[in-house]
């Protein structure tokens, strides 16, 4: 991995919303990013804004992917609440009930966990345990590397938003990854540009103090990647 001066002069960035375990459409937005290299040259980066896992059919092949740094690019991995919901789950399994109802019974499912009693409010030790001992070490080892903030001169990135008037070198780990309505009802200038998901959108936002990339892709089969480079911003979708 480059240094962080290194990486901050990166003359653009590529930037993906929300892929909750839409394995085909991360390999199709890859193959988009690798024309537009190919294109536009490779001087760049990637940033994956978290939310790699529930909802959609493969979370297991998403982390295999993005774990084997599939980019034609240097790569930033950021983390999601729902990568926190997998491990606040194998810390205490009883946040099963609500894992379960924000997609945790795909990504169990996707690892090969039964989840017949976690559908009727049941089990949540057994299959904690059992994912436990299925999870590759190197999984868990990928989710504890994930940062919850990335920066340059002119963006801010993470996954769900920023504390309206905390200094963005003073955000906390839970607005990072939760935050909604503060965040998004804000007019202020943030000192930066924030880049996030986290709050579904029919289509990507770009507004003067943040752009929001999550599209819904588990649901809409409509995963977005915002291209930033000195003319400003563009999309690359699915």
């Amino acid at each position: 991995m480059e240094d962080k001066k290194t990486l901050n002069e990166k003359a653009r960035l590529y930037v993906i919303g929300d892929i909750h375990g839409r394995l085909d459409l991360l390999d199709r937005l890859i193959d988009t990013i690798k024309r537009d290299v190919d294109e536009y040259g490779n001087d760049c980066l990637t940033i994956t804004l978290g939310d790699y896992i529930d909802r959609g059919p493969n979370s297991r092949g998403v982390l295999e992917r993005l774990m084997a740094s599939p980019f034609p690019t240097p790569y930033i991995a950021l983390k999601g609440n729902h990568e926190v919901l997998l491990e606040s789950f194998l810390a205490d399994p009883a946040v099963g009930e609500h894992w379960r109802r924000l997609g945790g019974l795909e990504t169990l499912h996707s690892y090969g966990v039964p989840v017949s009693g976690l559908m009727v409010g049941k089990a949540y030790e057994e299959a904690a345990a059992r994912l436990r001992q299925v999870m590759p070490a190197q999984h868990m080892s990928f989710l504890r590397s994930l940062k919850t903030s990335y920066s340059n001169d002119k963006y801010f990135f993470c996954h769900a938003g920023v504390r309206p008037g905390v200094p963005l070198e003073r955000q906390n780990d839970e607005d990072l990854l939760w935050i909604r309505g503060e965040f998004l009802n804000s007019k202020m200038d943030f000192g930066k540009i924030v880049v996030h998901g986290h709050t579904p959108v029919k289509e990507p936002e770009a507004l003067p103090n943040r752009i929001n990339i999550d599209t819904g892709a588990f649901a809409t089969g409509h995963l977005t990647c915002v291209v930033l480079d000195k003319g400003g911003h563009r999309f690359l979708e699915t």
